[in-house]
């Protein structure tokens, strides 16, 4: 029988769990929640939906639907994963799973009290080169004792004083902005790929543009127009551009992680190497099919996306053969599948990121941003 499922948010990212659903062959979305019956409509027909629903509430009182995405904006998960959980839907929630890790931990609770599925969009775990390096990592035991891990995040979309967008706002997005928007994912990645754990930070934040320029009304509003001085305003920032975090693993090692919105050239790369006492590894989110192997006896490798060439756990997450390369969509396609598999009873296994996985990153940002105000390191609260 198809599995029905609902969409609470549209904006970037709904569009994207909506296309990655409908890949799985499996599963139906049937039903589109937004702010107002005017929008909800406009967006099921573009999406090709045939439920529509001006308010979230709707949704969730529509016996037809099993499962859940919440897609709305950070300071909306919360309240919204709260009432998801009680109406006993399965869940499929966006990062980060709430604004504070009291919140955080509530909803793992309350959760595992609802006896339903839940999962978060930590999406980058589901690439098949990330789940090749996490097994050579963990059962095959490749890469020997791992000695020290970095890498960084880097983007360019807030380059500019005037660049803005609603994750500038504490309220909306929360008390941290880098770290916590994509440096969450750079986490949890890691500690997938190595089995580690984050156990201490010592962060160093910095606001590069303590004020920026906010357009007086919506931005869309000037789409295709060119802002005049008189169309903006000051606006004090107090989240972080930038930031330098050194890490501590519940092994032993340790590493670093930057984090920085304002990296000229830099659209969204995700960069982790590893170093082991075989080999080190190193992956880069903007060229997914590369993965470099490097050793010191031994030529250097880039193992190219190949599934014949991935170990036999990895190869599911890889749906084309060698030499046809695969995206930033496969992750989340792959991770739904996961998750709507262990729903249907087909995927007893249940690979994929919890709440429990959210809350850990939500505490590990509140670490960063302690140990960035008091100047020292500071063990992470699970």
């Amino acid at each position: 029988m198809t599995i029905k499922a609902g969409i609470i948010g549209t904006g970037f990212i709904g569009p994207a769990h909506v296309e990655a659903i409908r890949r799985l062959g499996f599963v139906e979305v049937a039903a589109v929640a937004e702010r107002g019956d005017d929008l909800a409509q406009a967006k099921a027909k573009q999406l090709s939906i045939p439920k529509a629903y001006g308010d979230y509430k709707k949704l969730l009182a529509d016996p037809d639907i099993q499962v859940v995405h919440n897609c709305t904006p950070n300071h909306l998960h919360f309240g919204i994963n709260k009432e998801i959980l009680a109406a006993k839907k399965h869940i499929i929630s966006e990062k980060p799973l709430a604004m504070t890790s009291v919140e955080s931990r509530e909803l793992v609770r309350l959760a595992k009290d609802a006896g339903v599925v839940n999962a978060i969009n930590f999406n980058y775990r589901y690439m098949p080169l990330v789940q090749h390096a996490h097994q050579m990592c963990t059962a095959a035991r490749d890469v020997g004792r791992i000695y020290a891990i970095h890498g960084s995040y880097l983007q360019d979309w807030l380059l500019l004083e005037n660049d803005w967008n609603w994750r500038l706002v504490p309220e909306l997005s929360g008390a941290s902005r880098a770290v916590a928007d994509v440096g969450s994912h750079w986490c949890d990645l890691v500690q997938f790929i190595t089995g580690l754990k984050i156990v201490r930070v010592m962060a160093d934040l910095v606001t590069i543009h303590p004020k920026r320029k906010r357009p007086k009304v919506e931005v869309e509003t000037y789409a295709g127009k060119v802002l005049r001085p008189e169309d903006l305003e000051d606006v004090a920032i107090n989240t972080e551009d930038y930031g330098s975090i050194l890490l501590e693993f519940d092994s032993g090692a340790h590493g670093s992680l930057t984090v920085n919105q304002c990296a000229a050239g830099r659209k969204n790369r995700l960069y982790v190497e590893i170093d082991g006492s075989k080999c080190a590894l190193a992956w880069d989110q903007e060229r997914p099919n590369e993965l470099w192997i490097g050793r010191r006896d031994g030529p250097n490798q880039l193992l190219l996306k190949d599934p014949s060439l991935l170990h036999p756990a990895a190869r599911e997450y890889a749906h084309y053969p060698g030499g046809h390369n695969e995206g930033y969509p496969v992750g989340p396609k792959n991770l739904f599948r996961n998750v709507y598999g262990f729903i249907e009873g087909t995927r007893p296994g249940g690979d994929f990121s919890t709440f429990q996985d959210g809350h850990n990153e939500i505490a590990i940002c509140d670490a960063v941003l302690k140990s960035s105000r008091e100047r020292k390191w500071v063990d992470v609260d699970y």
